[in-house]
């Protein structure tokens, strides 16, 4: 967008968007139709990296007519949250580890999201009785070594509510990690502020996963925002959804990933975009996210390879699906040429 032109406040409806220059005007029915359905937030830090409408942040965040086409083979719930869920605002679909999803809101909202269905500003939060009936859930179950606050985004609480939660975790003996996944640091980075980062304080291992998808949202704010997280000595992981049209390519991955190593930020979860309703103009082929991670493994270091994963649709897991390097007794290179390995000769001595 024209720097001499941003928007102070988040937009949210068709108008405001054809009033930023973000939609054309003759888009603005279907553009409203969409988002009567799914929720419509693009925050001011978000819509200033906003360069042409096909561009890869528009594409993330601005709502599309394409978004009214459903295929067959996409859910409502394509991960099957629902029925993993013993209570309101937990999925407890492993055995060692939880979702606690206080929120169902977010900063922005992204047009590929899988809880599309579940989230918007309108969406269920949990209230003090439900929140202390998915703490006592987890207060019951020592199986349940790790929390993860989703939702929705955790880092929109407020610091207060951000840190009684944290501290009701942290007073759980059992538990020994409390994850939080957010895209706030990015899309809305002043949030990041002292208060916020004193709120994630705990005896137990701490750890906050951005989700970041193209290089360009790695910004000198953004960065500033994750020093701060990083800084106060709580480790930050990234997820990415690999998207066609946004990161599609070797080079906008290997940008992004570096980008995330260079701060202090290690590289963790490249999904495959699962098969949320009208989302199939976002999805690749499983192959060719594995001919990625193959041109990956030789173009950057291991600290910046991500672990390629599906979740499998109606609630069964999470898998990895890189690509294969072993065949039998031959490995192949990250150049795709062959080589043997004599597995029987090298276990002789065993």
């Amino acid at each position: 967008m024209d720097g001499s032109h941003l928007p102070r406040r988040t937009l949210r409806s068709a108008a405001e968007l054809i009033g930023e220059g973000l939609v054309p005007a003759g888009a603005g029915e279907a553009i409203e139709t969409v988002a009567r359905r799914y929720a419509v937030a693009i925050t001011p830090a978000m819509a200033e990296l906003i360069e042409h409408a096909a561009d890869p942040i528009a594409r993330q965040f601005v709502p599309d007519a394409a978004e009214l086409t459903t295929t067959p083979d996409e859910r409502a719930d394509p991960i099957g949250d629902h029925a993993w869920s013993p209570v309101k605002g937990i999925v407890h679909r492993y055995p060692d580890r939880v979702l606690l999803k206080p929120t169902h809101a977010c900063a922005v909202y992204c047009r590929f999201c899988f809880r599309r269905e579940m989230v918007g500003p309108g969406a269920e939060s949990l209230d003090a009785a439900e929140l202390t009936t998915a703490l006592d859930y987890i207060r019951a179950k020592p199986e349940i070594w790790e929390v993860i606050l989703t939702g929705g985004d955790p880092l929109i609480l407020s610091p207060r509510r951000l840190a009684e939660i944290v501290q009701a975790l942290d007073a759980i003996p059992h538990l020994g990690v409390i994850r939080l996944h957010t895209r706030v640091p990015v899309v809305d980075p002043a949030r990041v502020g002292d208060e916020l980062v004193a709120a994630l304080k705990s005896d137990k291992a701490v750890y906050v996963v951005l989700h970041a998808n193209h290089p360009r949202e790695l910004t000198d704010t953004a960065l500033v925002a994750c020093r701060r997280i990083i800084d106060a000595g709580i480790p930050m992981l990234s997820q990415t959804v690999l998207l066609k049209g946004v990161n599609d390519t070797a080079e906008t991955l290997e940008a992004l990933f570096r980008g995330f190593v260079r701060h202090r930020i290690k590289p963790y979860y490249l999904h495959h975009a699962d098969l949320a309703p009208g989302t199939s103009h976002f999805r690749t082929t499983i192959a060719e996210g594995q001919g990625l991670m193959r041109q990956l493994r030789g173009r950057v270091s291991g600290l910046c390879q991500p672990e390629y994963v599906l979740d499998i649709p109606g609630g069964h897991g999470k898998v990895p699906i890189g690509p294969n390097y072993l065949d039998g007794d031959n490995v192949t290179d990250w150049r795709g040429n062959r080589h043997a390995y004599d597995q029987a000769a090298a276990t002789k001595a065993l």
